[in-house]
Order: structure tokens, then sequence, then C-alpha cells
């Protein structure tokens, strides 16, 4: 990072002061759980992290022949798994023992689907042209198959109980430059397992030749099958819990007694770590991803950096010389506010993201107009409006012709005439029923933009947040089935079932960490048509007690929306006492998680598609952006949100020819995002003012009609000079954005 001569001995001696003395007297925590974030030395000795339990495993891998070193993996590498950019293209390669993959298979593969999870792997979206390993930071387009070889260290952060089991790595690829020292934050996204950025900030990160710290942030693919007591280790294999004890990555908080009489309740049940480990990770996340960044630093000076006269290493790699970039999208882009908020040790020169879950604590003096349109709803926490999502989004998207429409015709329907009865729809007929939900939807702060991807989005992705959320907020415990919920395998008809071994022992490489996944669903165990001998149906399937209906268990929505607004969501009433203290608890994990946006002036990009229907721009990086400036106003804020046309929040779900000629890559502009970051922190050229990004959809042509191929045209650049017409504004507590 390139700094005056006189501000670089300044940074210098207060870090020398913070490893001597700790953070100044009077200042704010590093995190809500005391976490320290480097070491606390007079003597400058590099000493390996407090937080660190056990040991930090080291390999190489050298994307081709092994030379003589040690713990080397021959042909694999750092970013691709050893599959180079045509192999992430095709099919996973299959496990030589399917119900025992080895760690390394386990990888592979858990590279290769986290990467195409988050990005559009057909060539006619772009990969392999405007991204992917084959293509530079600077987008020119090389025949190499992008692997890139280095050292990759894995450990865990724990309290030393075991119960955290916070996945940290590093990678620090061949051409890391010790002169020029860099570090680039991956944070997963949503709750996936420590790969879950490779193709995100990872991939740009170990392309410019900066270390990568990467986090699961604590809600990683962790399943624990409670009938086999089957648990998974931080290298993917799976062991008997009482076998792996504290190595376990996730562990249910039951006794013995306890398991085994939930097991004879409802059989057939597993937990997974995001919903069941009774820690709010959430609140942790931004203390896990600056723990990645300490964690970084201490492997950099040990590789690098020169040994005293004792034996110990000196640090010579630290805050001052070396540039650092927070990054990472979906949660891992709120993790980087989280940590940039709490950075209280300067360990953070930028933050890069996209499409964060924001969730700024206080927007009551902010309003947002979209050209002369006040927006009716802003900033609202993400578990209210998802359960608002998950009660009205089947019966919404009857209302327009939804795209990649997975729902089930009938349940949706009976959803609508649920609602209905309820009293939450007003209208003569089904098609009015729709209309007015989809109406509330927009009421409460989603745009027109999203309107189309509600059915995609509540078949895909809505319920299972609503449900893990709730429990994590709120600590549930495994054994507590909050809102009659539970989470296991089922068959065709909905009933559960035993787990399928082969799929259990890939969970790993294929799990995302929030049922559904890797064959585990979510099953409302109140069903009104749970087969003889059974408990519980599959949710899509489940039917109401209340209604007897298959309407998507509109009776569990209907609880997790009533802890979100303390009453009965249906006629007001109080809630039963048990239902109150769950709602108490749901509370307290909000206020925990809320984000302040206070950043101090640290220079920040935000991007956010504003079609996004999962997380939507009102609620969150509009919003965070209004707070930001409300709260640090015009001449301390360093914060430039940028926000994309015809862009939402999966650049996976491109894969469906119908998202594909509507939306373009969001993770285009990601990159684009962190080039002008980097440029900004090295060169001193000013951040892209806030503006909107008009992007052009692709289309589709030919019959059948297939997408049209993407080309530069379709997703311009974040301009340096934008028109006025496409400028973000802000003034007199307003946050204007152009229609």
């Amino acid at each position: 990072m390139t700094v005056p001569a006189t501000q670089r001995a300044l940074v210098l001696t207060s870090f020398s002061l913070l490893i001597a003395l700790g953070a100044p007297a009077g200042a704010a925590p590093p995190s809500a759980n005391g976490h320290d974030y480097y070491p606390r030395h007079s003597s400058g000795k590099n000493l390996k992290p407090s937080f660190i339990s056990g040991t930090i495993s080291a390999r190489y891998y050298p994307a081709g022949a092994c030379p003589t070193a040690t713990w080397c993996e021959a042909g694999d590498d750092l970013l691709t798994g050893g599959l180079g950019k045509t192999g992430l293209a095709q099919t996973a390669p299959a496990f030589a023992n399917p119900l025992a993959p080895s760690p390394a298979e386990l990888r592979r593969n858990a590279i290769h689907i986290n990467y195409r999870a988050v990005l559009d792997i057909l060539a006619s979206g772009g990969y392999g042209t405007l991204y992917g390993p084959n293509v530079t930071n600077a987008g020119v387009i090389t025949t190499s198959e992008g692997k890139i070889p280095g050292w990759e260290y894995i450990t865990y952060a724990d309290d030393g109980t075991g119960r955290q089991n916070v996945t940290l790595m590093v990678q620090i690829p061949d051409r890391f430059d010790p002169g020029k020292p860099c570090i680039v934050t991956a944070t997963s996204s949503g709750s996936r397992g420590i790969y879950g950025a490779i193709g995100a900030s990872g991939e740009w990160g170990l392309k410019q030749g900066c270390a990568v710290a990467y986090t699961d942030k604590g809600t990683g693919n962790g399943l624990h099958d409670l009938m086999s007591h089957s648990v998974g280790l931080i290298d993917g294999t799976r062991l008997h819990a009482m076998t792996a004890g504290k190595d376990s990555l996730f562990t249910a908080a039951i006794s013995e007694a306890q398991r085994i009489a939930f097991n004879a309740a409802t059989p057939d049940r597993v937990a997974y770590k995001h919903a069941h480990s009774q820690q709010n990770p959430e609140r942790d996340w931004g203390a896990n991803t600056l723990q990645a960044i300490h964690l970084a630093f201490y492997l950099l000076n040990e590789k690098f950096a020169v040994k005293g006269p004792d034996g110990h290493t000196r640090i010579t790699i630290n805050p001052a010389n070396t540039l650092v970039i927070a990054s990472g999208v979906s949660n891992g882009g709120t993790s980087a506010l989280q940590a940039a908020e709490q950075d209280w040790h300067g360990l953070i020169d930028g933050v890069a993201i996209t499409e964060p879950n924001a969730q700024p604590a206080d927007v009551r003096r902010l309003q947002i107009l979209q050209g002369t349109m006040l927006q009716p709803a802003i900033g609202k926490p993400l578990i209210d409006y998802f359960t608002m999502a998950n009660l009205y989004q089947p019966c919404a998207a009857l209302a327009v012709a939804s795209i990649t429409n997975l729902l089930i015709p009938a349940n949706a329907q009976a959803r609508c005439q649920s609602l209905h009865d309820k009293g939450l729809v007003a209208g003569a007929d089904l098609a009015a029923w729709a209309t007015d939900a989809l109406a509330r939807l927009r009421a409460y702060g989603w745009l027109a933009d999203s309107d189309v991807l509600h059915a995609s989005h509540y078949a895909l992705a809505t319920p299972a947040i609503a449900v893990t959320y709730a429990n994590a907020l709120s600590r549930a415990s495994v054994l507590d089935n909050l809102c009659g919920y539970s989470f296991g395998n089922t068959d065709t008809a909905g009933n559960p079932v035993a787990q399928v071994a082969a799929t259990q022992a890939g969970t790993f490489a294929t799990g995302n960490g929030i049922p559904p996944t890797s064959g585990v669903n979510l099953i409302y165990n109140l069903a009104a048509n749970a087969a003889a001998g059974t408990i519980g149906k599959r949710d899509t399937l489940a039917a109401s007690p209340s209604t007897g209906r298959t309407d998507y268990a509109l009776d569990g929505a209907l609880c997790h929306r009533s802890l979100v607004i303390g009453v009965d969501s249906v006629d007001g009433r109080p809630l039963t006492a048990e239902r109150a203290a769950d709602a108490r608890r749901l509370r307290q994990g909000i206020a925990e998680v809320q984000l302040s946006a206070r950043l101090r002036g640290k220079p920040t990009l935000i991007v956010h598609g504003r079609a996004d229907a999962l997380v939507p721009v009102n609620h969150a990086s509009r919003a965070y952006y209004g707070a930001n400036r409300l709260i640090e106003g015009h001449r301390h804020s360093a914060v430039s949100y940028i926000e994309v046309t015809h862009a939402q929040h999966f650049d996976g779900f491109l894969a469906f020819p119908d998202y594909a000629a509507r939306y373009v890559p969001l993770h285009v502009y990601l990159i684009r995002a962190l080039n002008a970051m980097h440029q900004h922190l090295t060169t001193g050229a000013a951040l892209p003012p806030s503006q909107v990004v008009r992007t052009a959809p692709r289309g589709a042509s030919g019959s059948p009609a297939a997408p049209n191929p993407i080309t530069p045209a379709h997703v311009p650049p974040i301009a340096e000079h934008p028109a006025q017409e496409n400028l973000i504004l802000f003034a007199q507590n307003t946050l204007y954005i152009p229609d």
C-alpha cells in the first residue's frame, strides 16, 4: 500500500504499541466475544494466535509434479482443485469409493461444486471470456487452465470447548511477493463450507498474487446424523461423534439420553450447524473474518520473515506495509462489513463486496426515493422480511408470469385459499388473492423488478432460510423442533427416511449448509397428512393442521411470522408463554447481528443487483449506505454504492435459460469493484461515485429459444464519471435512486 513516509512511520509506531499494549483505553472491543486479532508482545515475536484450536494443517499444491517438498498433492492447485478451467465446467469427478472418499477427493469436489454454485459456468454466460480461471483480473483472456500453485493452511478457531470450531483457511500463492504483501478475505457466502468463496473473491485474490484469508464463519457445512451419531471433520471425512470429540466440525449440544429419546420420538433426523449450534453464529461473522486476517499475517510471517536469536520469527509483514481488502458476496459481504466496523486494530484498508445481507440497526431518520416514489419499507432485519416472503411468495407468484416456476400449482393455489380464509389476503377469487399477496410484498420493500422471481426463490431458498435463521437467531436446539420443523431425508411422497450412506459421505463437497441440501429436506413435524407410523412430511407436501390443505405448511410459516412480530400473525392475540419466550430470544438474536453502519471513513464499494428478490436492496445495501451517510456524513463517509440493473442474487441460477435471458452476472461487477478498490488503495485513484449501472439483457433466440451469448456490451463498466441521470445522491436524510 502506497503511503507517505511520515504516515508509514506513524502507522508502524501505532502497530508496535498495539502489539505491546493492546487497544487504547476506552476503545470499543474488537468483537463481542473478546477475541484478540493481533499478537500483543513487546518483542515483536510472531506468536500463534490464541484463538487457534489444535494444529494448523499445511499442504502444498504445485499445479503439476511435486518438488522435493513434503506435504505435496501432485497435480492439484489452490484455485481449481487440479481440474483447471475445463474441468470446472464439466461434471464433478466420481469418488473412487463413494462410501469413503479421501480428503483430497472431498476437497477437489468441494472446490468444483462451490465454484459452480456462485457462478454461471456456461461459456454463453461469460465463463472463460468475462471471468473464469483463464481470465486475468484485468479482463485479458488467456489460453491457460488457470491453475495456481501454492500453500494452503487450514485450522479451527475455537474457545477450547469444540462447540465453535470455526474453520479458517489461508492460501498463499507461489507468486506472492513479500516485498509488496497483500491479503484478500474470502468469507463464505450463505451457509457454505470453507471453499464457499473460492470462485468469488478467492479467485480474484489468488490471481492478484495475494494471500487469501477464508472462513466458513461458523455456519459451515456441518451435518450431525442423530441416528448414527456421525459427524464431519475439518477435512470432510466422517467419524462417530464420540471418536471425533472436539475435532468435530459440529456436534449438537445434547446428551446421549436426549439423543436417544429424540430419535425414538422423531427418527431419521439430522442437525445442521448454522441452524442448531445455539451460537447465533452471525453475531461473530465479522470477528471470524478478522481472525482469518490475523491468521494470514501470522502464516505470512512464519513463511517469509526472519527468525531472531531466540528462534522466534520476528513480525515484518504487518498492517502498515500490507494491503488488506475485505471482500465477499452475500453473507460473505456482510461479514466484510461487520469486520470493517469492528476493525479497531486497523487491519483492513478497504472493502469491496456484492449483495450483502446488511442489516442496519437504525434507519428511523432515513427515507429512500427511487425516481419520485418513496419506498414504503426499508432496512428491516433479514428474518423479518424472510418470514413475510415465506408467507406470501407462493400465492404472489400466481399473479405474474413467473420464470423457472418450480412451485406445485395446486399447493400454491391452496396457500392462496388458506391465506384468504384467515383474512391475510383480500379479493373475490384466486386471481385477486394472488394480486393482493404480490402487492403486500411490494409494500414490504420488494421492487417490481423482482416479481417474476418469487416462484423460483420460494421453491429453492425462502423456507430454508426462514427456518434456519429463526433457529439460529433464537439459539434453538435441534431438540426444540422450533415451529414444528426438523431436518431429514424424505422419499418421493415426502415421508421421512434414513440417510443415504454414500450421499452423506460426500456432504462436505455437495452440501451448502442449509437444507434442502444433499438429500436433507425440511420436514414439518405437525403435518396433518403424515403417513401412518411416521412423524411429519416434507414441507412442500405438508398439510397444515388448521386448514387440512397441502398449502406448503402454512401453519409453520405463520408460526415463524408470529415469532418476529411478537403476536399471533393471524389475529394479533398474545402468544403462548412458550412462543413468547421464543420470540424474546429471536429479538435478542436480531439485535446482536444488526450493524452500526459506522465504517470510520474506511473506503468501501458495495454492489447490489436491483432485481435481487432474496436480499432486497431496500432492506440491505440501500439502507446500509443511507445509514452510513446519516452517521458519517459527506465529509467522512468513503462508501460508494453501485446498483446494477437486470442483476439478481444467484449467478448460479443463470444456468436456467429464462434467468440467463433476463439477467446479467453480478460477478463481473465484483471483479470490477475489487479492481477499483485496489487501484484506489495503491495509486490513490478515486473510487467511482455512487451510481446506477444500466445493463442490457441478452435475450433469447432460436427455436426452441435459447439465451443469446453474452458480450461486454451487456455489462457496461462502472463509470468514473456517470451521467447525471445515473447518479445516486444523498441529501437531507434522503437517499435518491434514479429510476
